[in-house]
């Protein structure tokens, strides 16, 4: 998910922010879309909750990298859980209602709307990955082979 997530197209022609915010914050997309589709059987529900677990144990060497301290590390864990919480609502309810645009510009952009051709781009481009996702078996997604 992560290499998927440091693809250059989010950042070029995406136009998200190509910083430390900016990759989190396409990590956290991608991992949100691989997280609902194990969410839609019950085989993937245990599955989805590990790779939760996996997420912050990444982020938080993550940090420690970035020379955060132990002192703040669990605050920033847990609001990052708190931000990866919100996007899955948000892009469950976008993709059940009215579309992700709301809630890329929400969650992806921090609010800055980006031009029409990339926020296009990344919707279109997060569509295809989450069909790709639904025609993959869950035993291939919980193995880490991502289509």
């Amino acid at each position: 998910m992560v290499a998927r997530a440091r693809q250059p197209h989010w950042y070029v022609e995406g136009a998200v922010p190509d910083t430390v915010d900016g990759r989190f914050d396409t990590i956290a997309a991608v991992l949100a879309f691989v997280m609902l589709r194990l969410e839609e059987t019950p085989e993937g529900a245990a599955p989805s909750a590990m790779l939760a677990e996996r997420f912050v144990d990444d982020m938080d060497g993550q940090l420690r990298q970035l020379g955060i301290g132990d002192i703040v590390v669990g605050k920033h864990i847990g609001k990052m859980m708190a931000m990866l919480g919100g996007r899955l609502g948000a892009y469950r309810d976008g993709l059940a209602g009215e579309g992700i645009d709301a809630a890329l510009v929400r969650n992806l952009y921090r609010g800055e709307a980006p031009g029409a051709q990339a926020l296009a781009h990344v919707r279109d481009s997060l569509l295809q990955f989450r069909a790709a996702l639904a025609d993959a078996p869950v035993a291939r997604l919980i193995e880490g082979d991502l289509p």
